[in-house]
């Protein structure tokens, strides 16, 4: 069995009275793609940062590369990527500019920082601009440049939170080319996002957390097995997804038409 990359022990996160993150358990593998999916407001992004060291959990505990992150938080944060929702760049910098700064905050020599800084450029296709500010850049160009700063260090979990929202067919081919090169060298890549089919042609496990908390988790083969379907069957994530979670919409009054378009 494979060593656990990232596992999290009744994992809470509270804002006031309202509970965002309730008792999550979840193990994910070292080398998984790992989808982890739920509605809007499930808790699928405060899951995320307390994984990743911007938010401290109301109670729980999470442990990446066998580290426990409250007592390793350095160590921890020097072995993950992170390409948040918000992408958080520096916009006055340029794209070199801004990939060097990054790889010498991770501790790079400057020779290994540039090199690598010139190879992902030239993946990402963003060489070509080299005085272009990152203000300037397309929403689909700066998706590709965050990505390029959450890997210039190499990490060994790479955090994904909505990297293909707004990114055109073209620069989310080279995301994905990108990131099937990571999981063949081992790294684990844990992904969020609403677009089903991405996360279904990608990912090996998936869990779904509803409400804030974890309501499945395990391989698509599992998950079709826990809803009744057969081995091999052509159920698919979508038609999984809305059993487990659309469960609570099957009780609510559907309006037939809006009263404006009669």
């Amino acid at each position: 069995m494979m060593d656990a990359a990232i596992v999290t022990e009744k994992l809470t996160r509270r804002f006031g009275n309202l509970t965002a993150v309730d008792g999550v358990d979840l193990t994910v593998a070292a080398g998984q793609f790992f989808g982890f999916l739920g509605p809007n407001g499930a808790g699928k992004s405060t899951t995320i940062k307390m994984l990743t060291g911007l938010l401290a959990p109301s109670s729980g505990r999470a442990q990446l590369l066998g580290l426990d992150f409250a007592a390793h938080p350095v160590e921890v944060k020097r072995q993950i990527g992170v390409v948040p929702e918000g992408m958080g760049l520096f916009e006055r910098l340029t794209g070199a500019e801004y990939l060097q700064f990054v790889g010498r905050m991770y501790g790079l020599d400057r020779p290994t920082t540039q090199r690598r800084c010139e190879e992902l450029l030239d993946f990402m296709q963003l060489s070509d601009r080299p005085k272009t500010l990152i203000a300037d850049y397309s929403h689909g160009m700066q998706k590709k440049l965050a990505l390029a700063a959450a890997v210039i260090h190499g990490p060994r979990i790479l955090f994904l939170d909505e990297p293909f929202e707004g990114v055109d067919a073209l620069a989310a081919g080279a995301l994905k080319a990108l990131l099937g090169r990571m999981t063949e060298r081992g790294v684990t890549i844990f992904l969020t996002s609403h677009v089903l089919e991405i996360v279904e042609r990608l990912c090996s496990h998936v869990a779904i957390i509803h409400k804030g908390r974890l309501v499945a988790q395990g391989s698509l083969a599992e998950l079709r097995a826990g809803i009744g379907g057969e081995e091999g069957s052509k159920t698919t994530l979508e038609q999984i997804f809305l059993s487990i979670v659309g469960q609570d919409g099957a009780q609510r009054p559907q309006l037939e038409e809006l009263s404006w378009l009669m």
